[in-house]
């Protein structure tokens, strides 16, 4: 059994996403997004037609974004400090749906905010690919970090045991955004979230049930 494991997301965990997205598609596409929006297909629209983007399109700027405009993104306050110190008692890994093409990049962006961490890509639901991460590693207690609701539910029917921990690290979309019904706590803010996890790792496996009891910030 090896030391507690915290797998986490990036986009809206540890780096801004939506934000520096939404700067790109004004400046370079004539694109408005309203990030009030859940999803793409209504929250991209074109500025002179109002009218909502293709799909294909839609896929094609955000593949783009992430082929040349990393380096808009930018860490979450106090991620980059979170994270160090809790290496120190735990392993990280991040799990990142962003896919293959981007992997290397996404390796290289966090370590230039000095996050060097092994990074998983994946493409769809997260609970699959997070109970073959545990399998491996078999940790004495394992946490997960994701902004995404349905994520949560994945991780809590492939690996209930892990602690998952629902977070939304972008404040202009925060407030919009359901708690998630299967994770354990909802926090959105590093300083309070780091406690948490530190508390939850000195507990051992999760038992309790989803009560999403964290303070949202």
């Amino acid at each position: 059994m090896t030391r507690p494991l915290i797998i986490t997301d990036c986009d809206e965990v540890l780096l801004h996403m939506v934000v520096p997205f939404r700067a790109w598609l004004d400046e370079k596409h004539d694109v408005h997004f309203d990030m009030r929006e859940r999803g793409f297909v209504e929250a991209l629209r074109h500025k002179d037609s109002g009218l909502p983007l293709e799909r294909d399109l839609v896929w094609e700027l955000l593949v783009g974004f992430f082929d040349t405009e990393m380096d808009r993104q930018t860490p979450i306050a106090g991620a980059v400090e979170a994270l160090v110190r809790l290496s120190k008692i735990a392993d990280i890994e991040v799990l990142t749906n962003i896919g293959e093409r981007h992997h290397q990049g996404r390796v290289e962006q966090l370590a230039s905010y000095g996050l060097n961490l092994p990074v998983h890509w994946n493409r769809g639901e997260k609970g699959p690919p997070l109970a073959a991460i545990v399998a491996d590693r078999a940790p004495s207690v394992a946490l997960f970090i994701d902004d995404l609701a349905e994520h949560h539910a994945s991780v809590a029917q492939h690996a209930p045991g892990v602690w998952r921990l629902h977070m939304v690290g972008e404040p202009e979309i925060a407030c919009e955004v359901p708690d998630a019904a299967h994770a354990h706590a909802r926090i959105d803010d590093w300083a309070a979230a780091e406690q948490w996890i530190m508390q939850r790792l000195a507990e051992g496996p999760a038992t309790l049930s989803p009560v999403t009891d964290g303070v949202s910030s």
